[in-house]
């Protein structure tokens, strides 16, 4: 029996990684495509960020790729009479289908892992290589030209040379909309990228500020920042790990239970004092306004963990359908299996999944409603074995 099982666990894992790395390999060039446009990179900087987005991706290719490996070895064991002789035998069907339940638990488990670690982490490094191209884009121009001009930012800087990442005798303009320009010159100045407020940083040193209507203003030092000549994407709640979002969980209703002090303090003082207008001054409509805030993200950040929790398992969810599917369709092509097996799915449970997610985000249902999508998985997977245990 361990011999059988052996076989099937041999042959579901060298279809899986086979499928898994021609998946892998056509989503990749997608990935790559996706990033050049929305964050300016050429392709050399585009091609740096493989290793990154090879692992981000796996969590999304794994669940599909694992129900193809369960039809194709399940199906051509079917085709082959191997169930019917192993049944014949007198061993228990589950017995044969217990390898690809160890592989789905143990996939579940890795597609935790990847989305709750090393997505977050793909993600910092993306961010950190698309700041830094865009940073040496930014250098490469005043290093060559001199200048460089941002007419829908109003503005402007002009150099006598770039040193590494020293500015010698910078010039900078600022003039954002509806406002008249401010001129700083500085002997040098160093430029930092800021991610998290998506600026740049210009520490300058001696030199001076000129400002419409007013005297010049000598510095020996000053900071001046600028928005980033690209935008770079902010991390989203699935860029996080689920430590960070308990982490914002907290900072959250600590917020909002500073809020509450406060405005149960300006309700004990104008109670006693007849100022009942104050009970309907802007500081309570601003706590309703921060409690309606404070409701809203935390009911994206709970639907975010159990939206990763649901969609990890759903490995096992997969695999508890494909394997007795494909044994009941074992006279069909194993494609034709897949297709037949994969879009329903396709078609019902991944709007399913959406929509729980849309409503749970929106607090109309509570988070664990994203697991619908997989006890409905279960009911059809549980009837389909039935069936097959049986016949």
């Amino acid at each position: 029996m361990r011999l059988l099982q052996r076989y099937i666990l041999w042959e579901l894992l060298r279809t899986f990684a086979f499928l898994l790395g021609a998946i892998t390999v056509l989503l990749v060039f997608v990935g790559v495509f996706q990033e050049m446009s929305e964050s300016g990179l050429g392709p050399a900087d585009a091609l740096k960020l493989l290793p990154f987005i090879v692992p981000s991706l796996l969590p999304f290719t794994i669940p599909a790729t694992l129900l193809l490996t369960v039809t194709v070895v399940y199906g051509r064991m079917a085709g082959d009479k191997e169930i019917t002789a192993a049944k014949a035998a007198g061993i228990n069907l589950l017995a044969l289908l217990w390898p690809s339940f160890l592989l789905g638990a143990v996939l579940s488990i890795a597609s935790l892992f990847l989305s709750d670690q090393v997505i977050p982490w793909a993600v910092t490094n993306i961010r950190r290589a698309v700041a830094q191209s865009v940073e040496n884009i930014f250098l490469d121009m005043l290093r060559t030209r001199h200048v460089v001009n941002s007419k829908e930012r109003g503005l402007s800087i002009t150099v006598m040379g770039v040193d590494g990442r020293t500015l010698i005798l910078p010039t900078f303009q600022y003039a954002p909309h509806g406002h008249e320009a401010v001129t700083v010159q500085a002997e040098e100045g160093v430029l930092e990228f800021d991610l998290q407020n998506q600026q740049v940083m210009l520490h300058l040193v001696h030199g001076n500020i000129d400002s419409p209507g007013r005297a010049k203003i000598a510095f020996d030092r000053a900071d001046r920042s600028f928005p980033m000549p690209h935008k770079i994407r902010p991390r989203k709640s699935r860029h996080l790990s689920i430590r960070e979002i308990r982490d914002q969980e907290n900072g959250l209703t600590t917020n909002l239970d500073r809020s509450r002090n406060r405005r149960d303090i300006e309700t004990a003082l104008a109670i006693p004092l007849g100022e009942f207008d104050r009970l309907t001054s802007s500081d309570a409509s601003q706590y309703a306004k921060e409690r309606d805030q404070y409701k809203t993200n935390l009911a994206k950040l709970l639907t975010e963990v159990h939206n990763r929790f649901a969609l990890s398992t759903s490995c096992l969810f997969f695999v508890l359908l494909g394997g007795p599917f494909a044994i009941v369709q074992g006279r069909r092509q194993f494609l034709t299996s897949f297709l037949l097996c994969f879009l329903p799915i396709l078609l019902l449970y991944y709007p399913i999944v959406l929509l729980m997610i849309n409503l749970s985000k929106t607090s109309v249902l509570p988070p664990w409603s994203v697991w619908t999508g997989n006890v409905l998985l279960l009911a059809v997977a549980l009837s389909i074995l039935r069936k097959v245990l049986r016949h």
